[in-house]
């Protein structure tokens, strides 16, 4: 009778968390350790040859795993091309329109990958081991990545439109999209800290330099001297494809900078600067804590990282295992 009753008990409370932590039951990172060991030194290599002529890459993988997870979970969904039953390619939203860059890399690192464990590796899991090793390459903290992900069906562009945050809008704005997927304020903060390396368009912050808000004045939170950089750089009815460093400090190398430069009013987008300038808001200590202490933010990146990879994953067998990270499987 104690046995059965005990047997029970255990049954009860395994059940009920695995209800409360479904994700890490699903995800692990050892998923792979018997059926493609290697795989996430295949996704350094690859990305350390990218590298070497492509500075900016690091960033950009980055910032793939971002939207892929966003929309729809992270899916994969991000990598579908417009063909057969994809008649809306999240490529073409307006978020990741010719912005969003690194698809060649995650085909090699696919093509890589498959030629020493295929059919095992998930486009959804490169991203993510794509984006941990842009970033401990960078400088910045190492993580151990969850997988077990699979590949989506569907592509979802108008999600990738109203989902993904955008330079443009409010904190309270972009805050509600992180809430909306399970994260929190320190994860929005954390998070952006991501922006201490890539480049950005003129044309994602260009509204902040001559004619904020209807104005006529640029946008009263920018550093005189940096705001007169940015008026060269991207001059009024000038190109709006310019590139500019998000980080002009060190902008290849993933540290804290970001947060300094916040401190100094040299936030370069609307988004990131509003952390810092927004009265009372929350997220202006965690910036202060990470302008401060490097190894602060790191650690909370990284977990940061890991929570927005356990969005909404596909696993066992939801989705497919794409052998081509571009297209479902038999289009």
């Amino acid at each position: 009778m104690l046995c059965s009753t005990t047997y029970s008990l255990f049954a009860t409370i395994f059940s009920a968390l695995f209800l409360l932590y479904p994700l890490n039951a699903q995800l692990s990172s050892t998923f792979y350790s018997n059926t493609c060991p290697n795989v996430s030194s295949i996704v350094t290599s690859v990305i350390q040859q990218a590298l070497q002529s492509d500075p900016r890459i690091a960033a950009s993988l980055t910032r793939l795993h971002f939207h892929d997870c966003f929309v729809n979970g992270c899916d994969a969904s991000v990598l579908l091309d417009q063909g057969g039953n994809i008649t809306l390619s999240e490529k073409n939203a307006t978020p990741n329109n010719n912005s969003a860059r690194g698809f060649n890399v995650v085909d090699n690192i696919k093509t890589s990958v498959e030629n020493s464990c295929p059919g095992v590796v998930s486009c959804a899991d490169i991203l993510a081991l794509a984006a941990e090793a842009s970033v401990s390459l960078s400088g910045g903290p190492s993580w151990n990545v969850l997988l077990g992900r699979r590949d989506g069906l569907i592509a979802n562009q108008s999600g990738a439109n109203t989902s993904i945050p955008t330079p443009f809008e409010s904190l309270a704005n972009v805050s509600a999209k992180f809430f909306a997927v399970g994260l929190n304020i320190s994860d929005l903060v954390a998070l952006s800290g991501a922006h201490t390396f890539g480049r950005a368009q003129c044309r994602f912050f260009n509204q902040r330099l001559f004619n904020f808000s209807g104005t006529g004045s640029p946008d009263p939170t920018l550093n005189s001297t940096y705001l007169a950089t940015l008026q060269q750089n991207c001059p009024q009815n000038g190109s709006g494809t310019t590139l500019n460093n998000l980080d002009p400090s060190s902008p290849n190398t993933f540290d804290n900078n970001y947060f300094t430069n916040l401190l100094k009013n040299q936030g370069l987008l609307q988004t990131d600067q509003e952390l810092f300038s927004t009265n009372g808001s929350a997220t202006i200590s965690i910036v202060n804590n990470f302008a401060s202490n490097q190894t602060a933010f790191f650690l909370a990146f990284a977990q940061s990282m890991i929570n927005m990879g356990n969005i909404s994953p596909l696993t066992g067998s939801q989705g497919e295992i794409r052998s081509d990270c571009k297209k479902v499987n038999g289009s």
